[in-house]
């Protein structure tokens, strides 16, 4: 009876979610992002912003992909020589990757063919190797799991704040509604607003360098507000 009330104990605190594990998915998402604090993912911030929705996909897709390579990583982690676990890692992520391509293709072609390059890209983003490399080889599965979780969901944050502001200024639209200008359904119709008669879509927040933009004025932001994190990266 002993062990085996050893055994449960050891279970639930294998899969526990205290103040610790808490923090594994709270500070990703602010003083430790991955994008703004470490500047990692920076390049995909760029090209898949220019909407909310190919945003919300392609975090989902690395939230799931980083959080399950962290996870099978740290499982497999005692097992693995040093000598090639960068090429196991980049096996596992290969796979996870192409699980999350084909599903998603499986479900919405349109939002995978406008995004199906990037997705294939996901196995050279940054915020995977480093997470594995600094986490995974040295911790728990569970804590790992939740540590992959917690980074894509820091990275997924940036990326649809990225994509409502360049999507919002330079279509006048969110989620495909449109928002600001003459032929607006919601909030601000500018033909029948006059002191808005003046205002047209922005065609160059939607191009790369006004995403750099965007991401150094968060950045910015963060550090101010913050300055703790001044010299962190």
């Amino acid at each position: 009876m002993a062990e085996v009330k050893d055994l449960v104990v050891k279970k639930e605190a294998a899969f526990s979610f205290g103040k610790e594990e808490r923090k594994l998915i709270t500070d990703p998402i602010s003083d430790n992002n991955p994008v703004t604090v470490q500047i990692l993912g920076v390049c995909s911030a760029l090209a898949v912003t220019t909407l909310v929705t190919k945003a919300i996909v392609m975090g989902i897709a690395v939230t799931l992909v980083t959080a399950f390579s962290n996870y099978f990583t740290a499982l497999l982690r005692d097992y693995i020589p040093k000598q090639i676990r960068m090429i196991v890692q980049l096996v596992i992520i290969a796979f996870l990757v192409t699980v999350v391509e084909l599903i998603l293709k499986a479900v919405n072609y349109p939002i995978w063919k406008d995004l199906s390059v990037f997705i294939g890209l996901i196995i050279t983003n940054c915020i995977l190797m480093g997470r594995l490399e600094a986490f995974a080889m040295s911790n728990k599965p569970w804590r790992s799991f939740l540590d992959g979780i917690g980074n894509g969901l820091g990275y997924s944050l940036i990326l649809i704040i990225v994509a409502a502001i360049r999507e919002l200024f330079g279509k006048g639209s969110l989620l495909g509604f449109k928002i600001i200008g003459p032929t607006a359904d919601y909030a601000l119709n500018t033909s029948a607003t006059s002191w808005l008669s003046w205002y047209t879509a922005n065609n160059l927040v939607i191009l790369s360098p006004a995403a750099m933009f965007i991401v150094a004025i968060i950045i910015w932001i963060q550090r101010s507000r913050n300055p703790k994190l001044v010299d962190i990266s």
